[in-house]
């Protein structure tokens, strides 16, 4: 049997913590779960002491990001395959499982990504291929999510750390891209990843309405995205089409007089063209 070393980060969260750990319990796998605990207090203790004895919890400390929270937990990490759960996602019954038999049936392999939805079948936290496939530079901004990422150790070792200029809490503007930029380091570095839509994580839409909330993080996620194209010289069509496609977006729902969203659009567009022009 594979073992997972499970690395989340976490920060202001107990309701969903819970909800992690109970569905964790009701995998059929052999798991590390490290804790990167950013809180000030012990609000976490009684929640982990609910993990059941069949999964090891490695409880650490870090101060604030999570890049660099994973970074830390990173250097504990003992199993066969690593993955980056969130603190508010939540785990199929039988994901795990699921995940080793795949990786068990294909040695060339050398990780799996998949995609999200909210837990009643609807997409969440992205829009994702729908066909399965072998990621690549192009693809890999509609085939990867941080927290449906499972690659075998080796890979993990040869990647490294995430870069800690990108993510949420990063003391930077790039409120993302994170994941991706590990990917991709991950397929330079000639990493062989299979995205699988069949392979879901649960995650709740960050996008509920298109209020002040939700256009200052899709500008802060715009400049991570963008600033990732730029880190990895993406060419300038590629670039020109991860602007005008939120452009299109801001100026379709403008037509149609939805223009809350027109303004979320608009925030990402404008994240995206300033992350890539963004100075490292």
């Amino acid at each position: 049997m594979a073992r997972f070393s499970l690395v989340l980060a976490t920060l202001n969260r107990t309701v969903e913590l819970e909800r992690f750990v109970h569905t964790l319990n009701r995998q059929d796998a052999s798991v590390q779960l490290i804790v990167i605990d950013q809180n000030k207090d012990d609000r976490l203790v009684p929640i982990l002491a609910k993990v059941k004895a069949t999964v090891d919890v490695l409880h650490l400390r870090s101060s604030p990001g999570l890049s660099h929270a994973r970074n830390v937990g990173l250097k504990h990490i003992d199993g066969d395959i690593v993955a980056f759960p969130d603190d508010d996602c939540w785990y199929p019954d039988g994901v795990l499982k699921f995940d080793e038999t795949k990786l068990a049936a294909t040695p060339d392999i050398d990780g799996l990504t998949g995609r999200s939805t909210d837990g009643e079948g609807k997409a969440s936290a992205g829009n994702f291929d729908k066909s399965s496939g072998l990621v690549d530079l192009k693809t890999v901004w509609g085939q990867g999510i941080s927290f449906a990422i499972f690659v075998r150790r080796k890979v993990a070792d040869q990647i490294g750390d995430f870069d800690e200029s990108l993510g949420v809490g990063a003391g930077t503007r790039f409120g993302s891209g994170e994941e991706t930029d590990y990917l991709i380091r991950g397929l330079k570095l000639g990493a062989r990843l299979w995205y699988d839509p069949a392979l879901i994580v649960f995650h709740p839409n960050p996008v509920a309405n298109y209020d002040i909330k939700a256009r200052t993080r899709g500008y802060s996620y715009g400049l991570g995205m963008g600033r990732v194209l730029s880190k990895h010289h993406y060419p300038v069509p590629f670039l020109l089409r991860s602007v005008i496609r939120p452009l299109a977006g801001c100026a379709l729902s403008a037509a149609t007089f939805r223009f809350a969203k027109a303004a979320y659009h608009l925030s990402i567009t404008r994240g995206r063209f300033l992350g890539i022009v963004a100075k490292p």
